[in-house]
C-alpha cells in the first residue's frame, strides 16, 4: 500500500476522460456514463476543488451521428466527424452539469494554443478565470481546424498540457484499464498492476518498450503525458474509468490505479519549466524599488518599476528583468510587447488602458510566470 496524502491534498485538478469510456458499443455517447463522471466531478467541486475536464469523444460521436459504418481515414472526414460530434458531446455534458447546478463552458484547444507563447498567456488566463467564476470547463482538441492533432495528437498529452498551463495539483487519466500493469494482464492474468513508481523510472520505458505491457491500450501515451505534467509538478494517477466512484475515491487518496509520482515541489517545478521554457528576447531595468519587490515579496512586476527597455520582444515572450548594475534577477513571461512596454513604463497599472487605449492586464510580468534568480 502508498501513502497517498499528497493525492488527497491536491485542490486543482485535471481529469481526463477516453474515448473508449465514453462510447457506447459504437452506438454513439453512453449518456449514463457521462452523468456518471459528471455526478463525481460535482463531489469534487463540493469538497472545495477547482476542476478542469479533459474530455475525448467528439469523433466518436460525429461518427453515428453521421452514419458512418466505420472510422474514416481521410483527414478532411475525420474533421467533419469532430465538427458533427462536437455539439452532441459539449451538450450531454452540459445536461449533465445542470443537474447539479454547475456551470460548464466549452474551451477547444490545439497544442499550438499552450505551446505558443502569447496563447499560452491567453489560454492561462482564461481557463484560471472560469476556475475563478466556479466554472468548469469542459476541453477538447480543436479537431475541427488542425491538421496534424487527430493523426498524431491525443488528449492524454492535451490534458498534460492544461495541467501544465493551470499549475493543477494533479492529473487523473481515466481509462478502460486499471493502470499500468507489469506485463500485459490478457495475456497474464496474474499480471501485476504499478500502484507507484517514479515517474521517471526507467523501467517504466522497458514495459512501455515494442511488445512491453504499456505499449497496448494508449499506456505508452499516458506514461507520456505524466511526464509532461511533471514538469509544473503534477501528480499524475492513471485508474479506470468503470470502477464504481473512481474519481471520488482517487481524489480521497484510495490506493487504487497508479500513482506516477514527481518527487518535485510542484512551485520549483513549474519554476524549472518556465525557465527552460524559451529564450529569453528583451530585457527590462528596474528600480531600486521594484527590485526590492520581486525579491522580498515575490510580488508581480508592475510598469511602475521599470525604467529601460532592450530588445524587440512580443507578448508572451520571455524578457530578463535586471537591476541597476545590470545584472539578472528574474525573467518572466512578459505581457505587452517592447513598443507597448516603452510607452506605459514608469506609469501606475491605472494608467495603462489611458496611454495604450486598452489593456492586457495591470501587470507587466505576473507573479506565476516569474522566476528569481
Amino acid at each position: 500500500m502508498t501513502n497517498r496524502a499528497e493525492i488527497s491534498a491536491s485542490r486543482r485538478w485535471v481529469v481526463k476522460v477516453g474515448s473508449a469510456l465514453l462510447t457506447d458499443d459504437g452506438r454513439g455517447l453512453d449518456e449514463n456514463m457521462i452523468r456518471t463522471i459528471v455526478a463525481q466531478l460535482a463531489q469534487l467541486r463540493a469538497s472545495g476543488c477547482e476542476v478542469v475536464l479533459v474530455s475525448s469523444g467528439a469523433v466518436a460521436a460525429g461518427i453515428v451521428r453521421l452514419g458512418m459504418n466505420a472510422r474514416p481515414k481521410l483527414l478532411h472526414e475525420l474533421q467533419a466527424a469532430a465538427a458533427a460530434g462536437q455539439s452532441v458531446l459539449i451538450q450531454a455534458y452540459e445536461n449533465a452539469f445542470v443537474e447539479h447546478d454547475i456551470i460548464s463552458a466549452q474551451v477547444l484547444l490545439g497544442h499550438d494554443d499552450i505551446i505558443a507563447r502569447d496563447r499560452y498567456l491567453n489560454a492561462r488566463g482564461t481557463l484560471k478565470t472560469l476556475l475563478g467564476l466556479g466554472v468548469v470547463p469542459v476541453v477538447n482538441e480543436n479537431d475541427t481546424v488542425v491538421t496534424d492533432e487527430i493523426r498524431f495528437g491525443d488528449n492524454d498529452t492535451l490534458g498534460a498540457l492544461v495541467a501544465n498551463l493551470i499549475d493543477a495539483d494533479a492529473l487523473l487519466l481515466l481509462t478502460d484499464q486499471q493502470g499500468l500493469y507489469r506485463e500485459d494482464p490478457r495475456q497474464n492474468p496474474t499480471a501485476k498492476l504499478v500502484q507507484s513508481s517514479d515517474v521517471n523510472a526507467p523501467e517504466l520505458d522497458a514495459m512501455a518498450g515494442e511488445g512491453g505491457a504499456l505499449g497496448r491500450g494508449g499506456m505508452v501515451t499516458k506514461l507520456r503525458a505524466a511526464r509532461v505534467a511533471a514538469r509544473s509538478g503534477t501528480e499524475t494517477v492513471i485508474a479506470g474509468g468503470r470502477v464504481e466512484g473512481v474519481i471520488s475515491r482517487v481524489t480521497a487518496g484510495d490506493n487504487i490505479g497508479t500513482w506516477l509520482r514527481t518527487g518535485k515541489q510542484p512551485q520549483n517545478a513549474r519554476k524549472q519549466w518556465l525557465a527552460s521554457m524559451v529564450q529569453v528576447r528583451g530585457s527590462l531595468a528596474l528600480d531600486d524599488g521594484a527590485v526590492r519587490v520581486l525579491r522580498e515579496s515575490g510580488r508581480s512586476l508592475l510598469p511602475v518599476g521599470v525604467r529601460g527597455v532592450q530588445g524587440d520582444f512580443q507578448r508572451g515572450d520571455m524578457v530578463s528583468c535586471r537591476d541597476s548594475e545590470n545584472r539578472e534577477i528574474a525573467r518572466g513571461l512578459v505581457n505587452y510587447s517592447a513598443v507597448e512596454t516603452r510607452q506605459i513604463m514608469g506609469s501606475a497599472s491605472s494608467e495603462i488602458e489611458g496611454i495604450l487605449g486598452y489593456t492586457g492586464g495591470e501587470e507587466l510580468v505576473h507573479r506565476d510566470n516569474l522566476v528569481i534568480n
